[in-house]
């Protein structure tokens, strides 16, 4: 901020100017500070995404949720408010567009003619258990909707508010539909407070482990984005608390600042941590082929040079030291009929 101050409970610092607009308007550094989260209510035609990605796993992803209040300065989904006439910026986490009508979309795509049923994950662009979650419930009914439907879902979160829904998480992890994976990237709590400023605290992702866990749901982490210089030296430290937890298996990414992802994040680091920001942006840099950011396929999950290397060896060693013999189990579709019939089939 101008003033040298900064909000806190924020990741970005100021808005950034949209991609699309041919004009920006800027409010003063006390608009920013009084402004209060906004729920906008959309209406989508389509709430499953198909996921187009060569280098992703998933199928299908879906998100009720447009814009997030968690606040990561590093967050990939930000460019995409920008397409809704917002910044990547602070409106990324003030104005939160909500589909109310994701449930009975949800519905809809269960009950087209030939279709053919494979996990959805559910977030894949913005948290579905961000802070709105609490008051608007969407992602409790959609989970009820894939129970009742016994239709497969990975839930990807960094809020320990998943547990509210454990009534319906605990049924469908008996009839294998429903693993969950927590985004992790530092268990230093005072970190954690800058570079994910809205989510749970690193002892509460914990402790969701071992809650989940206990509940037979399995668990996965996503050590998230890895920092060189801020995050980096924890890889070990990490993937050892949450083995103990009861985790079955994790993945790990590097980050990358794609379009208006760096402006956000080059000023939150010089912000937080003005005695290392050049040093952490050439360190990326490093990764990167001399640019913040990456979107070749395959190569952006990678990265390059000797950075990266030795964090990828670090991973190695710490999936043969804390999760040899762990499997992670392969969700179910066999008992999706795409109908509410719950007569009991021959190999339930």
């Amino acid at each position: 901020m101008s003033n040298g101050n900064f909000i806190k409970g924020q990741g970005a610092q100021r808005n950034v100017i949209n991609r699309f607009d041919r004009y920006t308007y800027e409010p003063d550094d006390e608009d920013f500070e009084t402004m209060k989260t906004s729920f906008t209510e959309v209406f989508p035609k389509t709430i499953v995404n198909q996921v187009k990605s060569e280098d992703l796993p998933m199928e299908y992803s879906m998100n009720p949720y447009q814009g997030c209040e968690h606040g990561c300065s590093y967050c990939f989904a930000r460019p995409t408010h920008e397409y809704w006439g917002y910044s990547a910026g602070i409106d990324f986490e003030r104005k939160i567009m909500v589909k109310k009508n994701a449930p009975e979309l949800l519905e809809k795509f269960f009950r087209k003619r030939g279709y053919q049923a494979a996990p959805i994950l559910l977030s894949g662009n913005t948290d579905c258990y961000q802070p709105a979650e609490r008051q608007f419930e969407i992602t409790r009914k959609l989970l009820q909707l894939c129970l009742d439907y016994r239709h497969p879902v990975n839930i990807l979160t960094k809020n320990a508010l998943v547990l509210r829904d454990l009534d319906i998480l605990k049924p469908m992890a008996e009839k294998n539909l429903v693993s969950v994976s927590l985004s992790i990237p530092t268990i230093n709590e005072e970190l954690r407070r800058k570079m994910e400023p809205r989510t749970s605290s690193a002892i509460n992702k914990l402790k969701a482990i071992e809650v989940l866990s206990e509940n037979n749901i399995p668990v996965h982490v996503m050590v998230a984005p890895i920092i060189p210089g801020l995050n980096s030296d924890e890889p070990l430290t990490i993937l050892k608390a949450i083995s103990d937890a009861g985790a079955l298996g994790f993945g790990y990414t590097l980050v990358r600042l794609n379009d208006t992802v760096e402006p956000v994040f080059v000023n939150w680091i010089e912000t937080h941590f003005p005695d290392r920001a050049q040093k952490v942006l050439n360190l990326i840099r490093s990764m990167r082929g001399g640019k913040l950011g990456d979107k070749r396929y395959f190569e952006r999950q990678r990265g390059e040079g000797n950075i990266a290397e030795m964090i990828h060896t670090t991973f190695k060693v710490g999936r043969k030291k804390f999760f040899e013999g762990k499997e992670f189990p392969k969700l179910t579709t066999a008992n999706f009929t795409g109908t509410l019939d719950q007569q009991l089939r021959l190999f339930d």
